[in-house]
């Protein structure tokens, strides 16, 4: 067993503002040494979908599911004063003026801080999501591989 502090996040919300949360303590947690392992679950797998849609055969409702959700994490809404939308645009000015860095670079950056990554399979199977449809270079696994990190965690958190 490694004296390295470890750090793990379960990111269940789909908001842009809540998932950009999670990774820049995800990085902030690397970036201090700590191992990160970020496990996404049901809408938080939107922050792990690719941006461009990719063709496959799926049921009547995991073709729902695929309309519905975000594709990708620049598409993804703020959980308060979204406004059809507006919020989001908001958000992403403010961020931009204040040169902080928007969340497609803050999971770019968590990739390469070796920050764990993880889609739940069971919420996929749920959800019709399948792993061609989220980024390259990610883990998949269910619940039990999540407790395993988590139960030696210096900090968990539940996003």
């Amino acid at each position: 067993m490694s004296d390295q502090k470890k750090t793990t996040i379960v990111l269940f919300s789909g908001d842009y503002d809540k998932a950009m949360a999670a990774y820049i303590i995800a990085n902030g947690a690397a970036a201090y040494d700590h191992e990160v392992t970020i496990f996404h679950t049901f809408w938080g797998l939107n922050a792990l979908r690719k941006d461009t849609q990719v063709t496959m055969k799926k049921g009547f409702m995991e073709k729902l599911f695929s309309k519905m959700m975000p594709r990708g994490t620049d598409k993804m809404g703020l959980s308060k004063m979204n406004y059809l939308g507006m919020g989001q645009k908001m958000i992403k000015n403010v961020i931009k003026k204040h040169n902080a860095m928007p969340l497609p670079q803050l999971v770019e950056m968590a990739q390469e801080q070796d920050v764990k990554l993880i889609g739940c399979t069971m919420t996929m199977d749920l959800l019709g999501l399948q792993k061609e449809e989220l980024l390259d270079g990610i883990e998949y696994a269910g619940v039990a591989a999540y407790i395993g990190d988590a139960e030696e965690g210096n900090v968990n958190l539940f996003i």
